[in-house]
């Protein structure tokens, strides 16, 4: 494992237990993450390709409950052992791995869609290309790709000292216009993004794009 995946690695795990507590019920509040998430249920339904989906970079695995009751059978994949094992605890109903999202433990075509729920962010330019297309791999020609992302100009920045934890770890603020230029280039054609100014505590705005694999 290179030296910033490490740092990234071991940021998200003393990350775990504070993302745990401060995201606990948050998507509740936000109506406008709900809608795209409901749109991407809807469509990947729609699509009937299967109830199938990988929630990439799951994080502490708060999404999980919700696209199961919207009728996805999601399988979450993160970085961080600690997240995933945070995640096992508090949804011992759905399945969590430790993985790489350059490298995912998915078969070619084996999903309905990916949910990539702010965890491009953390992708170096070298690595863009090899993680976008790992995303088109394992989704089904005609599935769904949804991902939310801080809104910027690209740049580098060392992110995580805002928490207090002593961390520190690179992360990446894409345009919206490389997001879609990314997910374009990997076989994926777009169906709907949008964006919202920053809010309250926020310091930059939010990006979403739904795109289906072509």
């Amino acid at each position: 494992m290179d030296a910033k995946t490490d740092e990234l690695r071991a940021a998200h795990d003393v990350l775990a237990a504070f993302y745990a507590d401060r995201l606990a019920g948050a998507l509740e509040r936000m109506p406008i993450e709900r809608a795209v998430l409901s749109l991407f249920c809807e469509l990947t339904l729609a699509a009937d390709l299967g109830p199938s989906v990988g929630d990439i970079g799951c994080g502490t695995g708060r999404l999980a409950p919700y696209l199961a009751a919207h009728g996805l059978s999601p399988r979450g994949i993160d970085l961080s052992p600690e997240m995933v094992r945070v995640a096992r605890r508090d949804y011992p109903d759905f399945a969590f791995d430790v993985a790489d999202l350059r490298d995912l433990p998915f078969e070619d075509g084996s999903l309905a869609g990916v949910i990539c729920w702010y965890s491009l962010i953390f992708l170096a330019p070298a690595d863009r290309a090899v993680a976008f297309g790992e995303l088109a791999r394992v989704v089904k020609p005609g599935g769904y790709l949804v991902t939310a992302f801080k809104a910027g100009d690209g740049a580098v920045r060392r992110s995580g000292r805002s928490a207090g934890l002593g961390i520190e770890f690179d992360a990446y603020w894409l345009s919206p216009e490389e997001m879609e230029r990314r997910v374009t280039e990997a076989g994926f054609a777009t169906v709907f993004w949008a964006g919202r100014p920053a809010e309250e505590q926020e310091s930059t705005p939010q990006g979403y794009l739904l795109a289906r694999r072509t």
